[in-house]
C-alpha cells in the first residue's frame, strides 16, 4: 500500500489539490490588492476566475510533480539525461512515469476504461429516470448535469482508449522499439489525468445544463461547473494532439526495414488518418470553449449578439473540430476490424489499398462535412446544400471498408472466438450507424429528425459499431500479448451475447420513439405519448449491458493473473509482434526484421511477410 499512496498517480492528485487552492488564494488575494470584492457569498466561497485560475494551476502542478518533466529539467540545466531508463517490477510502474510505449499504451487503456464506466454510470441514473414519465427522482438540473457528464466523459474516454489501442500497437506493429518521443509520449499520457479530475469535478460545482455541446449563449449563463468542463476539455485536447504529432514521427521514421507504405499493417493506416485529425482540429474545440471561458470571466462578447458577437461562429468553430473527432473514435474501431478480420477467416484483406487510402479519404471529407450539424441553427440556408453533398460523400470511402468487409468472409474459414465475435458485432452495428446517417444528411429529413432520439440512437450505433466493439475486441485479442495469459472464452462469449441484442434493443427503440417526436435532452415527457413502455424496454436493456460490462471487466481482472497461459501465437497470426513470445520484450524485437511480403496473405501457400535478421529465426 505505501507504493500506492507514493505512486505517481497519487503525488499528483495531492499537489493538482494543492495547486487548485495556491492559484484560487493567488487570484483571491491579487484582487483583495485591486479593491475588488475578493469573495462571493454561497457556497462556492472563491470567485468564478480564481476558481478557474486554481483550476489551471492544479492541472500544471499535477503534470509537475508526477515526474513527467523532470528528465527535461535536468536537461535544461545541463545535466546528463540516460536515454532509457527501466521501470520498476511489478504492478506499481502502471501507477508512475514510465518511458515504456507499452506500459504508456496501458495507462492510457484503464484510465479510458475507468471514464467508460463513470460516463456509463451516470447514463443508468438518468435512463432510470427516464423510464417513466414524471419526475421521479432527478431534478431538472441534476439530469442536466449527468446527462451532459455523460456525453463529455465518454467522448473522452474514447480519446483516452483510441491513445492506449495507437500506443500499444503502432510501434510493434512497425518494428519499432519505442516511440520517436518517449518523455513527449509519457507527458502526453500524464496531461490527461487531471484533465479528468477537471472534468468530473463539475458535479462539485453545480453542474452544468448545456449538453456535451456547450453551446452558448446558454452555457455562458451555466453554473461554474461549466468552467471546469471548459477547462478539462482544453487540457485533455494537449493529450490528442500531442499522442498524434508522436504517432507521425514515429511511422515516418522508424519503420521496419522494408516495410514500405502498402506493406504497414492496416490499423496503422488508421493511426495515421485519426493522428492527422487529432493534430490538425483539435485546437479549433480547444479556441471555441476558450473563448466561451473568456467571455464569462472578462465580458468578451465573442458570441454575445448585444455586444456585436455571433453565437453561430461557435457552432461552426465547435463543429469543425467535434465531426472530424467523431473519425478520431471510428478510424482506429475500423482498422482493428479490418486487422483482425483476416485472422479468423483466414483469407487475405481483400483491397488492402483501397481500405488503406479510404481511412485518409475518411479523414479529408469529414472536414467537409461539419454543418450539417448545424441545418437548424440559422446559418446561411444556402450553405446547406453543399454541405448535405459533401456529408452524403463521406459514403463511399466507408463503403469502401464494407465492401472489403464482406468479401474477406466470403468463402472464409470463419473461426469465431470472442474477438471475431465483437468483430462481426462492429460491423453490424456500425452499418446500422450507417444506414441511419443519411436521412440525417438529407435537409429536408434532417429538419425534422434533429434534436429527437432518432440522432441519439444514430450516434451511439455509430460509436459502438466503429469504436466500443472493436475496442473490445481488441483487449480480447492482444490480451495475451500485454500478460502473457488468455481471458476466459466462455465469459467473453457472455459477455457479447448479454451486449448485442441489449444494445440492438436500446438503439433500434431510442430512433423508434424519435420518428414518433420524442426530443433528446429532455427529462421528462408527456405520459399520454404512449413512450413510457419504450423506455421502460430502453431502460431494462441499459442495464443489461452494465451487466455484460461487469462480466468483463470481472474476466478481465481475474485473467491478469489467473488466465490460461498463453506465451506464442495464439491467434496464428502474421502479424509482428506475434512471432516473439508474450508478454512483449521490454525493447520489443531483440532482433530486427525485414519485411519481405505482403502483410495478410492468408491461406497462401508459401507466402512469408517478415524475416528476422537472426539466420536461424524463420520468416513468419
Amino acid at each position: 500500500m505505501k507504493k500506492f499512496f507514493t505512486s505517481a498517480l497519487m503525488r499528483g492528485l495531492f499537489w493538482q489539490l494543492i495547486g487548485w487552492i495556491v492559484g484560487a488564494l493567488f487570484v483571491t488575494g491579487v484582487r483583495v490588492l485591486m479593491g475588488l470584492n475578493p469573495f462571493v457569498t454561497g457556497q462556492y466561497f472563491f470567485t468564478e476566475p480564481a476558481w478557474v485560475f486554481g483550476g489551471l494551476v492544479g492541472a500544471i502542478s499535477y503534470v509537475a510533480s508526477t515526474g513527467a518533466m523532470t528528465d527535461w529539467f535536468k536537461w535544461a540545466k545541463g545535466e546528463e539525461v540516460p536515454e532509457h531508463r527501466e521501470d520498476p517490477p511489478g504492478w506499481e510502474k502502471y501507477l508512475n512515469v514510465s518511458l515504456d510505449h507499452k506500459v504508456i499504451g496501458v495507462q492510457y487503456t484503464v484510465t479510458a476504461l475507468f471514464l467508460l464506466c463513470v460516463g456509463g454510470l451516470f447514463a443508468l441514473i438518468f435512463r432510470t429516470e427516464l423510464a417513466h414519465s414524471g419526475l421521479q427522482f432527478l431534478t431538472l438540473q441534476e439530469y442536466n448535469t449527468f446527462m451532459s457528464l455523460h456525453g463529455i466523459v465518454m467522448i473522452v474516454g474514447i480519446l483516452l482508449g483510441v491513445a492506449g489501442l495507437m500506443n500499444y500497437l503502432v510501434p510493434m506493429l512497425i518494428g519499432a522499439q519505442d516511440m520517436a518521443f518517449p518523455r513527449l509520449n509519457a507527458f502526453s499520457y500524464w496531461v490527461a489525468p487531471p484533465a479528468a479530475v477537471l472534468l468530473l469535478s463539475t458535479l462539485l460545482f453545480g453542474g452544468f445544463d448545456t449538453g456535451w455541446t456547450g453551446y452558448p449563449p446558454l452555457s455562458e449563463r451555466a453554473p461554474l461547473g461549466m468552467q471546469m468542463f471548459f477547462l478539462g476539455v482544453a487540457v485533455a485536447g494537449w493529450a490528442s494532439i500531442l499522442g498524434g504529432l508522436n504517432l507521425l514521427a514515429s511511422v515516418l521514421r522508424m519503420r521496419a526495414k522494408g516495410m514500405t507504405p502498402f506493406r504497414m499493417p492496416i490499423f496503422v493506416w488508421a493511426a495515421i488518418a485519426t493522428s492527422l485529425i487529432s493534430t490538425t482540429a483539435t485546437q479549433l474545440i480547444g479556441l471555441s470553449f476558450q473563448m466561451v471561458m473568456f467571455q464569462r470571466l472578462f465580458g468578451m462578447g465573442f458570441f454575445d449578439s448585444e455586444k456585436g458577437g455571433n453565437p453561430i461562429l461557435f457552432q461552426h468553430l465547435f463543429w469543425f473540430y467535434s465531426h472530424p473527432a467523431v473519425y478520431v473514435f471510428v478510424l482506429p474501431g475500423l482498422g482493428i476490424i479490418s486487422e483482425l478480420m483476416p485472422v479468423f477467416a483466414r483469407k487475405p484483406l481483400f483491397g488492402y489499398r483501397f481500405v488503406a487510402m479510404s481511412s485518409l479519404g475518411i479523414a479529408l471529407v469529414g472536414f467537409l462535412v461539419w454543418a450539417h450539424h448545424m441545418f437548424v441553427s440559422g446559418m446561411n440556408p444556402y450553405l446547406r446544400i453543399p454541405f448535405m453533398f459533401s456529408t452524403l460523400l463521406v459514403a463511399v470511402p466507408t463503403g469502401v471498408k464494407f465492401f472489403s468487409w464482406v468479401s474477406t468472409l466470403w468463402k472464409g474459414k470463419i473461426e469465431a472466438p470472442t474477438p471475431m465475435l465483437f468483430v462481426i458485432g462492429g460491423v453490424v452495428v456500425f452499418l446500422l450507424g450507417g444506414l441511419s446517417g443519411p436521412p440525417n444528411a438529407t435537409v429536408a429529413t434532417d429538419l425534422h429528425l434533429q434534436n429527437t432520439y432518432w440522432i441519439v440512437g444514430h450516434f451511439h450505433d455509430t460509436m459502438f459499431g466503429g469504436y466500443i466493439f472493436p475496442f473490445f475486441a481488441a483487449i480480447y485479442y492482444w490480451f495475451p500479448k500485454v500478460t502473457g495469459r488468455r481471458m476466459n472464452e466462455a465469459l467473453g462469449k457472455i459477455h457479447f451475447w448479454l451486449m448485442m441484442p441489449s444494445f440492438l434493443t436500446l438503439t433500434l427503440l431510442m430512433m423508434r420513439v424519435g420518428l414518433l417526436g420524442m426530443r433528446r435532452r429532455v427529462a421528462d415527457y408527456d405520459p399520454a405519448l404512449g413512450f413510457d413502455n419504450y423506455h421502460l424496454i430502453m431502460t431494462i436493456a441499459a442495464y443489461l449491458i452494465a451487466i455484460s460490462i461487469l462480466i468483463f471487466l470481472y474476466n478481465l481482472i481475474v485473467s491478469v493473473t489467473h488466465g490460461e497461459v498463453a506465451t506464442g501465437n495464439v491467434w496464428n497470426s502474421r502479424s509482428p509482434e506475434w512471432q516473439v513470445p508474450s508478454p512483449m520484450p521490454v525493447h520489443n524485437y531483440d532482433q530486427p526484421f525485414e519485411v519481405i511480403g505482403e502483410p495478410y496473405d492468408y491461406g497462401l501457400p508459401g507466402s512469408v511477410y517478415i524475416k528476422f535478421e537472426d539466420k536461424k529465426s524463420k520468416g513468419h
